[in-house]
């Protein structure tokens, strides 16, 4: 266990030190300190968003540190707002160190989601530097005697842009505060100047996490800490009835926590928690609540709906049917998902008369502290959150229970507590990704051209509230009920031109499993359905599926991404399925698909080659090509990488994963009930970037997963002529479907 001692952060604050060691890494990025124990909250820096001094502090040597409640869960989110304001102020990335998460230093301009980390995040610290850019220049014009106009920010030095002397932003301003409120018409730097922005810096987290010396949540401790363990329930609802403490006498030094239905352990070793949580004999009520999880399609269709929405209406689909020269149907179902996190999720909080302490891999480090201090009745302002890295994360998996678990059973033992999930409670406790269904229905005119599209869904609704924590349900703490997956009901509506065109979303009251967002919320399903139909429709109108897309596009950067992606893979144009796609037992086939992310976001376009076993049923995706168009590139390695992450998790989530459950409990709780993809699975990706300077940078930390699940789809189908429309691709199913064919 790695082990950070305790030291005061005003101190290192007025000392101008920023908050930040430093290690070598090719320039020397400086390191902030990342968790410590028992420091006061109030270290009296500005926390309001509206103020510059909230995200940037300059020190005495030259160097800056970057304040942020945008966290890097490896987007690369590190360097490249490290580039954003290093190119506003003219200051080498390497002298910039970076804290974030932490709800005593950095100012909340929201939790990262949704993609928001460099179009939210990254660029409101731009806009502070730029802010500050001007402060700095108005403050070396009185120092060096020449108009602010003629001087310039290079290499943390204030310079006359004719030449001369300089002065460094250390000695102008180090270690006091600016005082501004950020001004939002603050000029930004011209695109034609970047020096640092488009630049494939590397991140200066890679070389710690490829030779384990990067420190993770998992492996943090604080001194005095015990290890907990809570043990869960053999079903759902279940009530504890009865606790044997004796069944654990012969393990040292264990304490059993029971606040009603919650039971857990703690010892000072590790080990010893986990054999006291296996063997602690307890005895618990039955419970049946659940539907089973084999006939989702009818469950979704027949639950009890809350409300309806009309999201897109536009002419009169209903009216325009009847006339159209050939009519296309399809019902498309995705299933519930878990987060997939690699190490199960972690958490250790320190709860003292004083104040209390969480260090959590949480992607909302201030909403977890709100959601915290609510439930267990802490005031906010005597509660600390702060963020480390956990083992993935991609959403809300479950990094706010551990914590409530940790908080909850140091508050009742006095002691620091760290809590470790295993395998078992992470994928039977997380809270899961939606499941969907949607009713797609077209109209084609005698061109092959849409002249009529409906979309029907059926969604769970969002509730307002937070999620429960299922600490605080087992205790019996009254806490707010909500329900929320994200905004799910998103790129329902097929991007191609057409006349006639209504999608309705029929909002359930509830289902099953308790909700959360995972990564690019319901956009993946939705976009599996419309992309997948719309090749049923290119195929029904016997036209080539590129040819069909580009004819009904306008926009150039979506023809862009889709013309640069098929031209990558070697697109031949010729109708679906592939006339020659026998060889032996292996059926060849490739597809594509098109996103613009929410309609109004990245533009991404994804072609694949697939092989599909006609004896097994096996799929094996062999190449994907991507062309992705963000706006504005800050790193293009950072972005390729998250790119990339993005299609393999996808390719996973639609070849593998589906969360099983029976009429008591989840029962996919390991890797062989939840297989994920494996390393020999994983394709030859190829991403290009059509990058635009000119245009604001849009987040990619989930536009591109959106296509994955439609392009394997439609490739399938150009392979073997069948049509597959329920997730996942197992083999079992594909094979089943190739034998009724």
């Amino acid at each position: 266990m790695a082990t950070i001692a305790s030291i005061s952060r005003r101190d290192l604050l007025q000392k101008g030190s920023g908050l930040i060691v430093s290690f070598a890494l090719g320039g020397a990025f400086a390191r902030p300190v990342a968790a410590q124990t028992g420091v006061a909250a109030d270290v009296g820096k500005p926390l309001d968003p509206r103020q510059v001094d909230s995200f940037l502090m300059f020190h005495s040597d030259g160097s800056m540190t970057i304040y942020t409640s945008k966290v890097d869960v490896g987007t690369g989110l590190r360097i490249a707002v490290r580039q954003m304001a290093a190119e506003e102020l003219g200051m080498p990335v390497e002298r910039i160190a970076f804290v974030e998460g932490d709800t005593a230093l950095t100012p909340d301009h929201g939790g990262t989601g949704g993609s928001t980390g460099i179009p939210r995040g990254g660029v409101e610290i731009r806009q502070a530097a730029a802010t500050a850019r001007q402060a700095l220049l108005e403050l070396a014009s009185n120092r060096l005697g020449r108009p602010a106009s003629e001087l310039t920010l290079v290499n943390g030095e204030a310079r006359p842009t004719a030449g001369g002397p300089g002065v460094g932003i250390g000695a102008l301003i180090g270690g006091r505060r600016l005082s501004l409120a950020v001004d939002r018409q603050a000029p930004l730097r011209d695109p034609r100047s970047y020096a640092v922005v488009g630049k494939p810096l590397p991140r200066p987290d890679v070389p710690g996490k490829c030779t384990g010396q990067h420190v993770y949540l998992q492996d943090f401790s604080v001194a005095g800490m015990l290890h907990g363990r809570v043990i869960r329930p053999p079903a759902l609802g279940a009530s504890l009835q009865s606790v044997d403490e004796s069944s654990i006498r012969a393990i040292p030094d264990v304490r059993v926590v029971r606040i009603g239905n919650f039971l857990a352990v703690v010892a000072p070793d590790e080990w010893a928690a986990v054999r006291a949580a296996r063997e602690l004999k307890a005895t618990w009520s039955e419970w049946q609540g659940l539907p089973r999880s084999n006939d989702m399609e009818r469950q979704l269709r027949a639950a009890a709906i809350a409300r309806e929405e009309t999201l897109v209406d536009r002419g009169d689909p209903a009216r325009a049917m009847p006339s159209a020269a050939k009519q296309l149907s399809a019902t498309y179902c995705w299933p519930f998902q878990s987060h997939g996190s690699l190490g199960p999720s972690c958490a250790i909080a320190d709860v003292r008369a004083d104040g209390a302490t969480v260090w959590s891999a949480s992607q909302g480090s201030h909403g977890l502290r709100s959601v915290l201090a609510r439930t267990f009745g802490i005031p906010q302002e005597k509660l600390r959150v702060i963020y480390m890295d956990g083992a993935g994360s991609y959403g809300t998996n479950g990094t706010d229970d551990v914590a409530a678990d940790a908080l909850l059973i140091s508050k009742t033992v006095g002691r620091p507590v760290r809590v470790q999930w295993m395998r078992a409670d992470e994928h039977g406790w997380d809270p899961k990704g939606p499941p969907q269904l949607l009713d797609l229905r077209a109209g084609i005119d005698f061109e092959g051209r849409i002249l009529a599209w409906e979309t029907q869904m059926w969604l769970p609704v969002a509730v307002p509230g937070t999620r429960p924590l299922v600490a605080a349900d087992a205790a019996g703490i009254t806490q707010p009920r909500g329900q929320n997956a994200g905004q799910i009901s998103q790129n329902a509506d097929p991007p191609y031109a057409a006349a006639n065109l209504r999608v309705v979303t029929h909002w359930l009251k509830e289902v099953p499993l308790r909700l959360s967002n995972l990564r690019a919320p319901g956009k993946i399903a939705n976009v599996f359905a419309v992309e997948s139909f719309t090749d049923e429709i290119a195929s029904a109108a016997g036209v080539d599926a590129l040819a069909f897309r580009v004819r009904g596009l306008s926009d150039p950067r979506a023809l862009d991404v889709l013309k640069r992606a098929a031209e990558m893979i070697g697109w031949q144009a010729r109708p679906s399925p592939n006339p020659q796609s026998v060889e032996g037992n292996r059926l060849a086939g490739r597809g594509l698909a098109y996103v613009r992310y929410k309609q109004a976001e990245n533009y991404v376009a994804m072609a694949m080659e697939v092989a599909v076993d006609r004896a097994t049923g096996e799929v094996r995706v062999e190449r994907v090509t991507c062309a992705h168009d963000c706006g504005l590139v800050i790193n293009p390695d950072s972005l390729r990488n998250q790119i990339e992450g993005n299609i393999l998790q996808t390719l996973s989530r639609a070849l593998h994963e589906e969360v099983k459950f029976d009429r008591s409990q989840v029962t996919s709780v390991d890797w062989a009930s939840y297989p994920i993809l494996r390393f020999p699975e994983a394709p030859k990706v190829e991403v290009a970037l059509l990058d635009h300077p000119s245009l604001p940078p849009l987040g990619a930390g989930e536009a591109s997963a959106a296509p994955v699940a439609a392009a394997l789809a439609n490739a399938i189908f150009d392979a073997t002529g069948v049509r597959l429309r329920t997730v996942p691709f197992i083999a079992e199913r594909v094979k089943a479907m190739l034998t009724r064919a």
